[in-house]
């Protein structure tokens, strides 16, 4: 699996710049800014501790997909760690099976760092080789529709 990197400086408290990533406060917040991977996007579950929680969205024929994840460590506003352990196919959660062997153990964290009033969000993730130019070319403008939406 390969790991990648993703940095944003959002001139907002480290507080806001967490709340608007994860849709505490506002679901939209969260969507707005994971609409650049696909514009349906959306979470199901809670970002507890815990927690299991699934990203899901829609394909271009209407059929849902997504991962399914669990919140493996939460520290409020300071780092979220997302273990990816199955998938969404259609209402079927799987969790077992060669493509899932892929991606297990696959994390995707968010870390928070304010100074002065600027946020540095990063954004580490592992993935596997056929998803790198696409996290690569996607990520980065996310993470720009993340900093329109927190700096408002």
């Amino acid at each position: 699996m390969k790991k990648l990197q993703f940095k944003k400086d959002i001139n907002a408290t480290a507080a806001k710049v967490y709340e608007t990533m994860l849709g505490l406060k506002d679901k939209s917040t969260y969507e707005y800014w994971v609409s650049v991977f696909n514009p349906s996007s959306t979470f199901e579950g809670s970002w507890e501790q815990g927690s299991k929680i699934i990203f899901a969205g829609v394909d271009e024929k209407g059929k849902r997909g997504g991962m399914i994840s669990e919140i493996e460590e939460h520290q409020p506003v300071q780092f979220v760690s997302i273990k990816h352990y199955g998938f969404l196919d259609g209402d079927v959660e799987i969790t077992t099976g060669s493509e899932v062997e892929k991606w297990a153990g696959g994390h995707e964290n968010y870390s928070y760092q304010e100074n002065g009033g600027v946020t540095t969000v990063t954004v580490d993730i592992d993935t596997v080789d056929e998803y790198v130019e696409y996290f690569n070319n996607n990520y980065p403008a996310a993470l720009d529709k993340l900093k329109e939406i927190a700096e408002r």
